[in-house]
């Protein structure tokens, strides 16, 4: 005799569990997730959005040619006080340009011709270097730099001239004269005489004979690059008049 699987259950019990499953019969879910996922999927992906808006990429320079070395190089030490206003890495980016350009120089830098003419002194990686005590800590507070000019005339000759302002109101010079030697194909010796210091009506000779020896790293008809013994880095820029 068969027997109906719902006569195994007590009649309340069978009543009430068929009324639970009709309480509990599972509704379709909606196509869509609710509004509050969504919206916090774009709050994240707004956020996302931000921060990557907010990280910026330096491009690296690109040099293609020694113009575009000349370029950056005067770029970088233009309006820096010959360089005294620069950092550390500022002046690591200089010497970079500079190594660069190195590899472009004339054969026997120390007989091309373009090494005469007037130039001024744009950049020293040592500020005491050109100038000495006049350009230190101290000096600079004092005397204002005007002018920085290396005078290069043929045959032999160097002329140096710092002129500046002091306590803001004193003109005054200082210039050296000195005669150039060649030691190789690309490094020089100037022997100078003794300063001559021009202050106001006053004008006379102080200190002794000095030397100096100097590697020529870059020549052009726009700048010329050296290198001094105790390892300075100068950039001069041709003065036009």
């Amino acid at each position: 005799m068969a027997v109906h699987s719902s006569a195994l259950l007590p009649p309340s019990f069978s009543a009430a569990e068929h009324s639970k499953h009709k309480l509990l019969k599972p509704r379709s879910l909606p196509s869509s997730p609710p509004p509050i996922v969504s919206l916090h999927h774009h709050r994240r992906q707004r956020k996302t959005l931000r921060i990557l808006a907010s990280v910026s990429v330096s491009k690296p320079e690109v040099w293609t040619s020694p113009d575009d070395l000349v370029a950056s190089i005067l770029s970088k030490v233009t309006q820096t006080d010959r360089g005294v206003l620069l950092k550390n890495e500022e002046h690591e980016e200089v010497a970079a340009v500079a190594e660069e350009l190195q590899k472009y120089c004339v054969n026997e830098p120390v007989k091309c011709p373009l090494i005469f003419g007037d130039w001024d002194v744009v950049y020293c990686s040592m500020p005491t270097s050109p100038g000495g005590g006049y350009r230190s800590a101290f000096g600079r507070l004092v005397f204002k730099t005007k002018e920085m000019i290396q005078v290069v005339e043929a045959p032999d000759i160097v002329r140096n001239k710092v002129s500046f302002s002091a306590f803001g109101f004193l003109d005054g010079e200082v210039s050296l004269t000195g005669t150039l030697k060649a030691l190789d194909d690309k490094w020089i010796k100037v022997v100078f005489e003794a300063p001559e210091l021009k202050i106001g009506a006053l004008e006379f000779r102080y200190g002794g004979q000095s030397e100096v020896e100097l590697q020529i790293t870059y020549i052009d008809d726009k700048i010329r690059l050296g290198k001094g013994s105790r390892g300075s880095l100068f950039v001069f820029q041709r003065r036009y008049y």
